[in-house]
């Protein structure tokens, strides 16, 4: 069994080894994908520490449909990298068993709402096992969730599930935006003692950026400042980083200074960073795909409101998908937040002040 300390030791061991992102950007630099870049975290961690084990639907000879386990089986063995059944709450019971006894397993979700089938295994017990052993024991286990739409995908595969796993005690969510934060955040859940839900983006598997391999970017709990502003905070993560981005560059255009902030983690939330921006700008929105009605963005909306009510002029605005099932592909662009609709909400709120 892993002990604590040991574990500890490996998350160290496992950050220390990267160099820091802004040492990265040298001249030998090159695009990595944020595919690639969780292929080559899933290599080196595999590499690094051999209880670190790999499976899931078509992840072997086939690397995955996104390629994200492309060449583990060859580079490590069918014994550390296979394929697993038709079965998610198979592969994630088979998951907690092998945590339990002292192996670091990763398993892939191929697509979001696949994920449903292993929700009574992940959400009773995979969640629950350190507090119901009380503290005995942890599942140091990874749950890969390839998440949300923008490809073209029919039902069942373009689901924003974040706020199921983000409202269960227990449970750790990530959800990186970008190649560098991937390969670091990944490294760092795979470390880790407790479980973690890694969500990932699909529609921004190739997004590339110039980097050099291995990275280490914030703590994997720490919301990050991706663009300083005065005027409004924008709240996003995962693929709707990009969007706040584009619509903080249009809105220089309507004399706004945007601030743009990546969350990153879900659970745990970063309050310190939300709560400093919001102070600065004294309005904030949150945008993501998921639909509205009980979504994630009235948490984060609560949360600012709780803690910087004094500070607001304004209310917390939510900018999200509708509150649908998911679309046909025809109809996605029309159900997904844009930068438009970003400028949109913001002239709203500012004619509801006046």
């Amino acid at each position: 069994m892993t002990t604590a300390h040991e574990t500890e030791t490996k998350t160290e061991a496992a950050v220390d080894a990267a160099p820091a992102a802004s040492a990265g950007a040298t001249a030998s630099a090159a695009p990595v994908t944020m595919a690639g870049a969780l292929n080559r975290a899933l290599h080196d961690a595999m590499a690094d520490d051999d209880t670190v084990v790999v499976f899931g639907e078509d992840i072997g000879p086939l690397g995955g449909v996104f390629r994200v386990t492309d060449g583990l089986q060859a580079a490590f063995g069918a014994d550390r990298a296979w394929d697993a059944p038709l079965a998610e709450s198979g592969i994630v019971g088979t998951a907690i068993g092998m945590a339990v006894y002292g192996l670091r397993p990763v398993v892939e979700m191929q697509f979001d709402a696949f994920s449903y089938p292993a929700f009574e295994q992940i959400v009773s017990h995979v969640a629950k096992m350190r507090n119901r052993t009380k503290g005995r024991l942890s599942l140091p286990m990874v749950i890969r969730i390839p998440c949300a739409g923008a490809i073209g995908g029919v039902e069942h595969h373009s689901d924003s599930s974040e706020s199921y796993w983000a409202s269960t005690p227990g449970l750790t969510v990530m959800m990186p935006s970008n190649p560098a934060d991937a390969y670091s955040m990944l490294r760092e859940a795979i470390a880790g003692d407790d479980p973690v839900i890694f969500m990932e983006p699909k529609s921004r598997y190739w997004a590339k950026d110039e980097l050099v391999l291995p990275v280490r970017t914030a703590p994997a709990d720490r919301a990050v400042v991706v663009r300083e502003g005065t005027d409004v905070t924008l709240i996003g993560y995962g693929p709707t980083v990009r969007t706040a981005l584009e619509a903080a560059d249009a809105a220089v255009d309507e004399g706004l200074s945007v601030e743009v902030i990546d969350l990153r983690s879900l659970s745990p939330f970063d309050d310190a960073t939300l709560d400093a921006s919001v102070r600065k700008t004294g309005r904030a929105a949150v945008i993501h795909e998921a639909a509205k009605f009980g979504g994630y963005g009235a948490e984060v909306a609560a949360r600012i409101t709780e803690r910087n009510f004094f500070h607001l002029a304004a209310p917390v605005l939510r900018i999200t998908g509708f509150d649908i099932p998911y679309p046909s592909p025809k109809l996605e662009e029309h159900h997904l937040p844009t930068p438009d609709r970003v400028l949109e909400a913001l002239a709203s709120w500012e004619w509801e002040l006046a």
